[in-house]
């Protein structure tokens, strides 16, 4: 790959430069000889996209290194100090997870903040990102930062940004802090204090068990039957494992407030570490991180096993069935499974609401139909989730938030938190298991039920890792193709509505109707067919892939089955075409 002049002037300003430690401009010698590698790092600026930044750790502009770090806090900054007047005593919380540098980086926007006049909230040591937005609220600060790459490949990190309503940043602030970071030039802007200096000046404060106990507190508040839970908890063991992250302390004291006795870590996957030596990447939703857990289970006698990704945030699940074997229900499943659960076991109010995404199962709007309660769906992404929340307490919809679920394994119950929450949904799924087994029943068992009384949907997820600058190329094309020639028909049923979220646009191919959409603009297509099916499809906001989302009903497991794997193949076939 050919180094371009503007490529091999950034490359040089790096090396030459007297703000780069001379530690790090040794990584920097050392690819000298490797164009290919200089043009990715440094072909571009790594983007401070809407929710902040992640990327492969490194030296260079689209790398993750303290000097990004440093000038995405300054930019934040630069937006807290011209939007609000008391921006430097509120301040800000920062955590981090057990990633590789997380706990540099922390330090990092800390001394750059206080830097900058900037009160900066600092935890002790690693804490999960629903803990950071619980303490945004919490101590009234007016943003927050995690550092974190949730479930990526060791070898990525990121820097998430919340406001003061503790989610995360969403329109007029995120595009604000965007700019204001785009707008830093030269390093030399970026104002940083020493860290022993701002501690003693009161402008880093550290935080500690005080917060946790109030966490705790909150996420225990959101148990749904604890009558249940005290009659089962002595014959009900349970196995968790954090994936080396931040979950395990958090989640052992959420359960054993909980009520809950026979609570069982991995002994492996304990203690945090940021390379995640037992699994080949972090994702609760891939089976193969559960193969330690099961095996701890069958020797302590249980029936599940949960697993939290490194910043617990989110959950996944494996379920013993009676015959032995073990399943794992997939995000959409466990959404829909807890939404039935928390409506039928709780009171709640006339306007009650549950909120989902738009790539969400559309099985959900059975059940909140069913329930007589009110259906929001938002962009993909749980800031959108969070941002609805607070539109619910400042009386702009009729509506009392309940639950709110996306299929990519996040759930949260309750507004102490305003971020999917693993520790809270790792408590609240225990408890709706201990339910379902005092009853003499279980989650699959369960699941089943809702099939029979709503319908049979099922769902798949289809991804391509396309990385890179000829990936981030590639992955342009493919939307921009299906975006001027979408499909009429998908699996020979036709095309009925399309909905293109980048326009703002529904239209109804049958009607001949277009009307607009009620959401934030986003690359994302939808397709909807005759017989129901829906594909989505959009590029990820986290990792470099383009993701297709698939979604089908009928009127059997098997037929639902069949027609799933038919739609898939049908619609892959015509993206073949493109990629070609």
């Amino acid at each position: 790959m050919a180094i371009t002049p503007e490529i091999k002037q950034k490359y040089d300003s790096w090396l030459n430069s007297p703000y780069i430690d001379d530690a790090d401009k040794v990584e920097l010698r050392d690819i000298a000889e490797q164009p290919d590698e200089i043009v990715e790092r440094f072909y571009q600026d790594m983007a401070f996209g809407t929710g902040g930044l992640r990327g492969i750790r490194g030296m260079g502009t689209n790398r993750l290194n303290k000097y990004v770090v440093r000038k995405a806090t300054q930019g934040l900054a630069n937006y807290m100090l011209k939007s609000d007047p008391e921006a430097q005593s509120k301040g800000v919380v920062i955590a981090h997870d057990s990633r590789i540098m997380s706990p540099e980086f922390s330090v990092e926007a800390a001394m750059v903040l206080a830097g900058n006049g900037i009160k900066a909230y600092l935890f002790d040591s690693l804490r999960p990102t629903p803990e950071l937005s619980f303490a945004v609220r919490e101590l009234g600060a007016l943003s927050g930062i995690v550092v974190t790459a949730s479930h990526n490949p060791p070898a990525y990190n990121g820097y998430k940004v919340y406001w003061e309503d503790g989610a995360q940043i969403v329109p007029p602030h995120d595009t604000g802090i965007i700019s204001e970071v785009n707008a830093i030039e030269d390093f030399a802007e970026v104002k940083v204090m020493d860290e022993a200096e701002a501690k003693a000046a009161g402008l880093i404060v550290v935080l500690g068990a005080d917060m946790d106990d109030k966490y705790t507190a909150a996420v225990k508040e959101q148990v749904v039957s604890a009558d249940a839970i005290a009659q089962v908890a002595e014959e009900f063991p349970i196995v968790y494992t954090p994936l080396h992250g931040t979950g395990n302390l958090p989640v052992q004291a959420a359960l054993k407030a909980a009520g809950f006795t026979q609570v069982f870590v991995v002994p492996e996957q304990e203690a945090p570490d940021g390379n995640f030596p037992t699994v080949a990447y972090p994702n609760p939703e891939e089976p193969a991180v559960f193969e330690l857990g099961i095996k701890l289970a069958e020797e302590k006698g249980s029936t599940i096993v949960m697993a939290n990704d490194p910043d617990a945030d989110r959950i996944g699940v494996a379920v013993r069935a009676e015959d032995g074997t073990w399943h794992y229900p997939n995000g959409n499943q466990i959404g829909l499974l807890l939404t039935e659960y928390i409506l039928d076991r709780e009171e709640v109010p006339a306007n009650a609401a549950v909120i989902s995404t738009v790539v969400s199962t559309p099985m959900l709007d059975k059940v909140t139909e069913a329930h007589n309660v009110k259906q929001f769906r938002t962009l993909t992404g749980f800031k959108y989730i969070g941002e609805k929340i607070r539109q619910f307490e400042e009386g702009t919809y009729d509506a009392t938030y309940v639950f709110g679920f996306e299929e990519s394994y996040g759930y949260l119950k309750g507004t102490h938190s305003r971020d999917k929450d693993a520790v809270v949904s790792t408590m609240l799924i225990a408890d709706m298991a201990a339910y379902f087994h005092a009853q003499g029943s279980d989650i699959l068992k369960e699941l089943d039920k809702l099939y029979a009384k709503y319908g049979y949907y099922q769902e798949t997820l289809k991804s391509f890792s396309l990385s890179g600058k000829a990936g981030a190329e590639k992955i342009k094309a493919i939307m921009a193709s299906f975006r001027d020639d979408s499909p009429s028909e998908i699996n020979g049923s036709k095309v009925i509505i399309r909905r293109d979220f980048l326009k703002g646009e529904e239209t109804d191919l049958v009607a001949g109707t277009t009307t607009k959409l009620d959401l934030p603009s986003s690359n994302v297509l939808q397709f909807v067919t005759e017989n129901g099916a829906h594909i989505t499809m959009r590029p990820s906001g986290t990792e470099p892939k383009i993701k297709f989302y698939f979604g089908v009903k009928a009127d059997t497991q098997a037929a639902v089955s069949q027609l799933l794997n038919e739609t898939v193949d049908a619609f892959m076939a015509s993206l073949e075409q493109v990629m070609a």
